[in-house]
């Protein structure tokens, strides 16, 4: 298996994070000025969004990293990680949108998102849809496959009614 960090998508996802680090230390030391303290808590709480998703996205790569996962932690971890570049387009453009001006680096951010995003659908593709785990709640099983036909206890090594009957 190919070690993490040589993954185009990891190490992607690493130069996102560490120019959303960036960014956020640019707007931090700059001296923006709010009109009222609701805007200054907003734009606060889109830097600390900023940080968490670029977090998130190489966590959840890391997570599901390997073979031997199965088709629905898969998909669900890349939902996490869609979500996540998504929403750190939308801080950038809140915090462009609430006056700050230096936005070169917005740009560039953007511009590194959209190239996650090609490298993230060719890596969907990989994902096995027959190597699964049934999801009962129906979202991340392969066409066809039936949340409701699953029965946990199918599982069991022994009958759980003949266990209840010898007592």
């Amino acid at each position: 298996m190919e070690e993490l960090e040589h993954v185009p998508l990891y190490k992607k996802a690493k130069d996102i994070q560490n120019l959303v680090d960036s960014v956020v230390d640019v707007i931090m030391d700059s001296q923006l000025e709010y009109e009222t303290e609701q805007e200054g808590q907003m734009i606060d709480d889109s830097l600390t969004y900023l940080g968490e998703n670029s977090d998130l996205i190489p966590q959840k790569i890391a997570l599901v990293h390997g073979e031997d996962i199965p088709y629905n932690e898969k998909m669900e971890s890349a939902c996490f990680i869609k979500n996540a570049a998504i929403e750190i387009l939308t801080d950038l453009d809140h915090i462009e949108l609430s006056g700050y001006k230096d936005i070169e680096y917005f740009d560039l951010l953007r511009n590194e998102i959209d190239d996650f995003r090609i490298l993230f659908a060719e890596w969907v593709t990989t994902f096995d849809p027959w190597d699964y785990e049934i999801d009962r709640w129906g979202l991340f099983n392969p066409p066809g496959v039936k949340y409701d036909d699953y029965d946990p206890d199918d599982d069991l090594p022994f009958d759980i009614d003949d266990f209840f009957e010898d007592l």
